[in-house]
């Protein structure tokens, strides 16, 4: 809990505002009290994201989540604000610390503690999926050990049955390490999900440890998907009750009323003492609005992310209390330059909404002909959203550049993020050096060109145009100055990348190849103009190929990923 800034406002509606609860890059959660006295939990989405639709979709979702959600083990929903800017939700404040913040100030819970725990969040679960909604994103950190009984928070990426899927490039719903395999893999999001993230929770509880260990998120999702859980030292019946709930296929997972019944409580989780003895880690409230007094001079350089103006409108942010929510890379502010790709500086932001698209300024592309040629177009500053008739004329312009955090790996040999949408059954892709004979289509090194083909081997007939954009995206953030890294900041590189204009696959023959190379036939845009891609070598390391089915800019989802690596 921190002390309000200068730049916040005073009131939010009708709501008093005390403190802040957790800052991130897209916004900010408050304390605050209601006319009334009571104490609540407000988020509000940064104005500077409100012109998104799909964050403000989010955002909805969530209201409407917790709207629909009344158990005892989630906060209520007190208030909401979704008409006009600024968007925000009021739930009741919940005292208390989360799972994570105990774990790490005291250790590991004692084995009777974590079965009651278990149970208590299983009991919570179920109550959620009884309203026809999975969280999605259950850990350690969502979860709050209140004086009442834990507390489920943080329902910025629940999905109710029914609900269209919102999905992002390269983003799997989540937290690794905590999230399924089936989720990883297909984006198979069901009750079962839930199951496995309580089973690697409650292995955090237990012995203390990432469930499957820390490092490099494509690491963690690798050993999830393929590997046992950590539970050395966990108690032989917990521990087997635990890998039950994480076994890898969702049909082996236990219900959660057998979890409950496997945990054999006797008596309530509040009158645990070693339960009770953790709410001494709870903070102060404060009763008065905690504000810093004004610096006589304004500090010199630009404002950090978190502490940007908000003109009487609050920021967005995470729920209650200082955990850490699900994490993903924005990137900065684009510049025009000869070399220009998106340079992101690696702020890190905590947000409930799942993540927001950043939509750069659209260059209006040649449309595919389905020749297979790249070309470089002549960008305004908005491309045209139509539609796809099949000809050159209806086919979709260059995509948007929106954030994507799908990375190849060459240790492992693939991406670490599943794509968002199934490939047709005879989708092949291939990559190959068109320079160098020795490097046939399968090599995953190459050092000046990539040639890059797409079919779908088993089309037939005639079909409707099936227009594919492909992305090709260096490892790291690039300067636009110089076209290289940015130095002393080898962050991943969160964005799209270059890209090609749209082909239709079924386009002139429908079985045949067809080929892009890169860098000749990839481009990126800004503000009306257009920027040749990076050579290779300039960023040696792996790079990551996505193949988009593309419908208009600002609507395309990743079908297939792969990648090579420049030596």
């Amino acid at each position: 809990m921190d002390p309000l800034k200068p730049q916040d406002p005073a009131h939010i509606g009708t709501h008093t505002l005390l403190a802040r609860l957790g800052a991130g890059g897209m916004g900010q959660v408050y304390l605050g009290r209601s006319p009334g006295g009571r104490l609540v939990a407000i988020k509000v989405i940064r104005d500077e994201i409100t012109d998104h639709p799909e964050a403000l979709a989010r955002f909805r979702r969530e209201v409407e989540t917790a709207r629909a959600v009344r158990s005892a083990y989630t906060a209520n929903l007190i208030d909401a604000s979704l008409d006009a800017a600024p968007y925000w939700l009021a739930t009741e404040y919940v005292a208390g610390p989360t799972l994570g913040g105990a774990v790490g100030k005291r250790g590991p819970l004692p084995a009777d503690t974590c079965r009651g725990l278990f149970a208590a969040l299983a009991e919570g679960l179920a109550a959620v999926h009884a309203h026809g909604v999975t969280h999605r994103d259950l850990k350690p950190q969502n979860v709050i050990l209140a004086a009442q009984g834990p507390q489920l928070i943080d329902f910025g990426i629940a999905r109710g049955a029914g609900q269209t899927a919102l999905t992002e490039a390269g983003f799997a719903p989540g937290t690794p390490g905590f999230t399924a395999p089936e989720v990883l893999l297909r984006n198979e999001v069901g009750p079962a999900a839930d199951v496995f993230a309580l089973g690697a929770t409650l292995a955090y509880a237990a012995t203390g440890r990432p469930p499957f260990g820390a490092g490099d998120p494509a690491g963690v999702g690798y050993r999830a998907v393929h590997e046992a859980i950590d539970l050395a030292g966990v108690q032989p019946e917990l521990a087997a009750l635990v890998e039950a709930c994480v076994a890898k296929e969702p049909s082996a997972r236990p219900g959660l009323a057998e979890v409950i019944a496997g945990c054999g409580v006797r008596a309530a989780l509040v009158e645990d003492s070693f339960y009770q003895g953790l709410g001494a880690l709870s903070e102060a409230v404060p009763q008065t609005p905690t504000v810093p007094p004004v610096p006589a001079t304004p500090p010199a350089g630009p404002a950090s992310p978190h502490d940007l103006p908000t003109a009487g409108q609050a920021p967005y942010g995470a729920h209650a209390h200082t955990y850490t929510p699900t994490q993903v890379t924005l990137p900065a502010r684009r510049r025009g330059a000869p070399w220009m790709v998106a340079v992101a500086v690696g702020a890190v932001v905590g947000v409930g909404v799942a993540t927001v698209f950043v939509l750069m300024d659209q260059g209006k592309g040649e449309g595919g002909d389905g020749s297979g040629a790249g070309g470089r177009a002549t960008a305004s500053s908005s491309a045209p959203a139509s539609k796809g008739s099949g000809s050159a004329k209806g086919a979709p312009a260059y995509a948007a550049d929106k954030l994507d955090r799908t990375l190849w790996h060459s240790a492992a040999g693939q991406c670490q993020l599943p794509a968002e949408e199934r490939a047709t059954a005879g989708f092949q892709i291939a990559l190959s050096d068109p320079g160098d004979p020795s490097h046939a289509p399968g090599s995953r090194a190459f050092g000046n060109r990539v040639k890059i083909e797409f079919r779908d081997k088993y089309a037939t007939g005639t079909l409707k145009p099936y227009y594919v954009t492909v992305s090709v995206k260096p490892p790291h953030d690039i300067d636009p100055d110089t076209g290289k890294p940015v130095e002393g900041l080898l962050s991943d590189n969160a964005n799209v990348g270059y890209l090609s204009k749209p082909i239709d696959m079924y386009g002139a023959d429908p079985t045949a190849w067809k080929a892009v190379t890169y860098p000749d036939d990839f481009q990126t845009w800004v503000n009306g103009k257009v920027f040749r891609s990076i050579p290779l070598t300039n960023d040696p390391g792996d790079w990551t190929v996505e193949w988009h089915h593309i419908r208009t800019p600002d609507d395309y989802t990743s079908v297939m990923c792969d990648g090579f690596t420049v030596k």
